[in-house]
């Protein structure tokens, strides 16, 4: 029994003195990230699409802060523009063109009864948003799909259609302005007093 115990302390001794070793080295090695690459980065739309020349969001969030123009992002389209435009306090400049057009949130829907399970729109997708397997028809998560529109060009059989966003009570957008809070008849008194 005791060359277990034994074992076990000399186990656990290993254990705290490498965890001391690795939370120091986290400490003193942390790499710090340019914070305003890190605003612009919230500001675009995480759609990880690549259209505008760059592999994902983070690496064009770095490209507007070391002074690439802020245009290129049809997923964001005119509102994401305005708010970079705001934060790097610019010009604001129309969408590129060469790089797409604003266009509704649409998502990938894989008609199923069509699909061979070759798992290409899988490797293509860079969020993750599809599930299947090889050999296995697949389906897309609504939920995490970014409409990048990657995953229809790899497909054989031409089985993936992108469809507009779906209206739910999660996305419903009222058009028209709401009115302002209501004042009632207690409200108008106070505010005469």
């Amino acid at each position: 029994m005791s060359m277990i115990l034994t074992a076990v302390l000399v186990l656990l001794g290993l254990a705290l003195i490498f965890g001391a070793i690795l939370g120091y080295a986290a400490i003193r090695f942390k790499v710090e990230g340019d914070p305003i690459v890190d605003q612009i980065n919230e500001l675009l739309p995480q759609t990880q699409c690549g259209q505008c020349g760059h592999p994902g969001c983070k690496p064009y969030a770095e490209g507007i802060a070391n002074g690439e123009p802020i245009n290129k992002c049809p997923p964001g389209g005119e509102s994401t523009i305005q708010a970079l435009a705001d934060l790097l306090d610019v010009e604001v400049l129309p969408l590129d063109a060469e790089h797409g057009e604003e266009k509704p949130k649409m998502v990938a829907y894989i008609r199923e009864a069509e699909c061979i399970g070759c798992t290409k729109c899988i490797q293509a997708c860079p969020v993750d948003a599809i599930l299947g397997a090889a050999k296995q028809m697949h389906t897309v998560i609504t939920d995490e799909c970014t409409g990048c529109d990657l995953c229809v060009e790899p497909c054989p059989v031409d089985c993936i259609d992108m469809l507009p966003l779906p209206t739910t009570p999660q996305n419903w957008k009222w058009d028209f302005p709401l009115p302002g809070p209501a004042v009632i008849a207690t409200d108008a008194q106070r505010g005469a007093a």
